[in-house]
């Protein structure tokens, strides 16, 4: 494939038609989009998040128009996908920077089942739990899969509420909604 600027673009698998060349008037580009940084793997992981969460879609694939330090021309060098609403581009810039806890998507649920299908398809495909509803992807990106039942608890107006909510998620990695629940409670 001819690629005669660095915004020559391409449609993944999954993606939506590309964007038109930034600068355009066609398509607003939005006032803030999340750079995630990854080492050659943006392409793969924003199609992962495509498939995987609501409201997420690859937009538009751009290739290097000359060698950079961490690729050489034609290689994908950013990807631009929404994740659950939230423009995102990702950048292959090498493993100079790797993703940390001090960043994470914290993903809302509505119920066990979704709680249990995105935390169980980013441990699939190669991540890892932590704790407290946490777990990292394959990429190294961090997720918290957060029922709408514990934020709302840890945010009730009776203290007590709270505290045995808090209390109930400190003993987790993914979030049992029964158990906040029966904390709730108690």
């Amino acid at each position: 494939m001819p690629r005669s600027n660095a915004f020559n673009t391409s449609n993944a698998s999954n993606a939506a038609p590309a964007r038109p060349t930034p600068g355009s008037k066609a398509t607003p580009v939005a006032k803030n989009t999340i750079c995630l940084w990854y080492d050659g793997a943006a392409q793969d992981a924003a199609e992962f998040y495509a498939r995987t969460f609501p409201d997420s879609r690859v937009d538009a694939v751009f290739h290097a128009p000359a060698d950079y330090p961490a690729g050489k021309a034609g290689d994908v060098l950013t990807v631009s996908f929404t994740v659950c609403g939230i423009p995102c581009i990702g950048i292959n810039g090498g493993p100079a920077f790797p993703h940390s806890e001090a960043f994470s998507f914290q993903i809302a649920t509505d119920d066990q089942a979704e709680t249990d299908r995105l935390w169980n398809a980013i441990i699939e495909n190669g991540g890892s739990p932590s704790a407290c509803g946490w777990c990292k992807d394959r990429w190294g990106l961090n997720w918290q899969i957060t029922p709408r039942v514990l934020t709302q608890a840890i945010a009730d107006p009776d203290p007590s509420v709270g505290r045995r909510a808090f209390e109930a998620m400190m003993t987790m990695e993914k979030i049992d909604i029964a158990a906040i629940e029966a904390a709730i409670q108690a």
